[in-house]
């Protein structure tokens, strides 16, 4: 994708849409920026990146997406403004799985895995962190704490 043109214009937008960071860090990176636009963009703010952004760079950005920014509707909605029915599957973040322990194989990544083992992973990771963890008895934990107010913050001898 070509990139975006840093002018006053292209810069307003920019910090209404990218809110977060300055302007020209966003406008450095058109295919981040462009996620953030599908998403946040008002109608005329897209009408004006639309000016700089070709169809080709539009469906580029879409392609070379990154993960967790473009929500479903907006995703689901610019696909098909580009022509893309069905609509693609939206990126994904592939969160490498690491660590192991006995008996369980540990997936490293989406393309080795499916998606199955990673969910029965999750599941036995879960479960390990529970067996670790103490068991809590909530009316102790009530006691301490109410003792704790009492000798903080509760009326004193004094009064």
């Amino acid at each position: 994708m070509k990139p975006i043109p840093v002018t006053p214009q292209t810069l307003a937008v920019a910090r209404k849409i990218v809110w977060f960071e300055p302007p020209e860090k966003a406008l450095s990176d058109p295919i981040r920026f462009m996620a953030y636009a599908i998403t946040y963009a008002l109608p005329e703010d897209m009408r004006f990146i639309r000016r700089y952004v070709s169809d080709d760079d539009f469906r580029d950005a879409l392609d070379h997406a990154p993960a967790g920014i473009i929500d479903p509707r907006s995703w689901a909605y610019w696909n098909s403004k580009m022509g893309r029915y069905p609509t693609p599957p939206q990126p994904t973040r592939n969160f490498g799985l690491s660590g192991s322990s006995a008996g369980s194989s540990t997936p490293q990544s989406q393309s080795s895995a499916s998606v199955e083992d990673q969910r029965r992973y999750g599941v036995r990771a879960w479960l390990r962190m529970r067996q670790a963890a103490p068991e809590l008895d909530l009316e102790e934990i009530q006691r301490r704490a109410a003792q704790k107010w009492r000798t903080e913050s509760g009326p004193k001898k004094d009064d």
